[in-house]
């Protein structure tokens, strides 16, 4: 592993160059590649040499991807995926047999409760939900067939945060494994594996791109986990495009100044809207106000860039709310340079049921700002225009 600064790995970690001795990595857009001869692939297929032998597998835009997230998460190993999901969904199916019990925080992801929920049953696979102010509640669902527990942190889209040591320590104590998702802090705010994660996985469509362009998804963690994942990824097919992999890469080169600026203009409209009369209440990891503002400060380096705060009215308060907006962007995504607004009670969490939707922090009024990195004043004049 590398020892060098952050921002350094994160542009200096590269594959090694061509006979051209180009300067910025090339995009590698090979399906295969070749061997010298029979006993050079009989010796590379059965893993006596470390290469690559087809892009379903790894790939050398794909494998410099990795590389630079494991150095800044502080992992071991790792393998990247289509999309964030398909990291979730791969990870998951690795480590899980049929009859093993799940522990994860209420608040996750949309499309993760929906695997809970709707696939894992069908394998026999059960998940056993605590509330994110419960977490003295894990310990009483913890079962003989339990793997592993899940969070996120902070969590989407209520923005609450857990500790990841409190966690680590129910983890430790009971012999199972911790899964963290941290999309949401990306390596730069936060190392998971440094409070006792043993796997961490990222949507790599969010910060880490940073620009709205393609999808991704990364688990690294530790090497024998990963190994694990890597042989069921290689049967299964979940691989990243080594074109997203090149625009990712790349994307890292920037991740540390652009989250800087991201937290700065997320801060400063989170201290805008909690001042604002017609704003409920506002959550953000590094307001004071925050009930788990300590964790935040102990855990991460700065807030992250999303916002999320309840405006008047309900249902109709978010969607009048929404109408309104004139620069920011209505979309479904996140860590964009665009800010975006979404009201998830309307959109993505309409069909989630209201005990599930209480469970995961998500009011009727509420509203999630990803905030993006256009001036800052210009975000919160068009989100005072839209609550006016």
């Amino acid at each position: 592993m590398s020892h060098k600064k952050f921002e350094t790995d994160a542009i200096r970690t590269q594959s090694e160059r061509s006979q051209f001795s180009e300067h910025s990595v090339p995009l590698y857009l090979t399906s295969g590649f070749v061997f010298d001869d029979a006993e050079d692939m009989r010796a590379s297929f059965a893993e006596e040499k470390q290469r690559d032998l087809y892009s379903r597998y790894s790939n050398p835009n794909v494998n410099e991807f990795v590389d630079k997230v494991c150095a800044m998460e502080g992992a071991e190993a790792g393998f990247a995926f289509a999309s964030g999901m398909a990291a979730v969904f791969s990870t998951f199916a690795t480590l899980l047999d049929a009859g093993d019990h799940v522990v994860s925080c209420s608040s996750v992801f949309g499309a993760t409760h929906g695997l809970f929920t709707k696939y894992f049953p069908k394998w026999n696979i059960e998940c056993s939900y605590f509330s994110i102010n419960d977490v003295e509640a894990i310990e009483d669902l913890i079962q003989p067939n339990t793997k592993f527990i899940y969070a996120e942190t902070p969590t989407n889209p209520g923005v609450d945060v857990l500790d990841m040591e409190a966690l680590s320590a129910i983890c430790k104590k009971h012999d199972l494994l911790l899964v963290i998702d941290n999309c949401f802090a990306t390596p730069y705010l936060q190392n998971p594996i440094k409070f006792g994660a043993d796997l961490v996985i990222h949507s790599a469509t969010k910060l880490m791109d940073g620009q709205g362009r393609v999808l991704g998804g990364v688990t690294v963690g530790r090497a024998d986990l990963i190994r694990e994942i890597y042989l069921f990824s290689r049967l299964t097919g979940p691989a990243m495009s080594p074109f997203n992999a090149w625009v990712l890469s790349k994307s890292l080169e920037t991740l540390a100044i652009r989250v800087e600026k991201h937290c700065e203009n997320a801060l400063k409209l989170a201290e805008y809207l909690q001042a604002h009369p017609k704003v409920k209440w506002v959550k953000y990891p590094f307001l004071k106000s925050h009930p788990k503002y300590d964790i935040a400060k102990k855990q991460m380096k700065l807030g992250g860039n999303i916002v999320a705060f309840e405006v008047e009215g309900g249902l109709d308060g978010g969607r009048t709310f929404l109408n309104a907006i004139k620069m920011c962007s209505l979309s479904a995504n996140l860590g964009d340079t665009r800010t975006i607004v979404t009201h998830p009670a309307s959109t993505t969490h309409a069909k989630v049921e209201p005990e599930v939707k209480a469970a995961a922090g998500i009011t009727n009024g509420m509203v999630r700002v990803s905030v993006g990195l256009e001036h800052v004043d210009d975000i919160i004049t068009d989100l005072e225009q839209a609550l006016g």
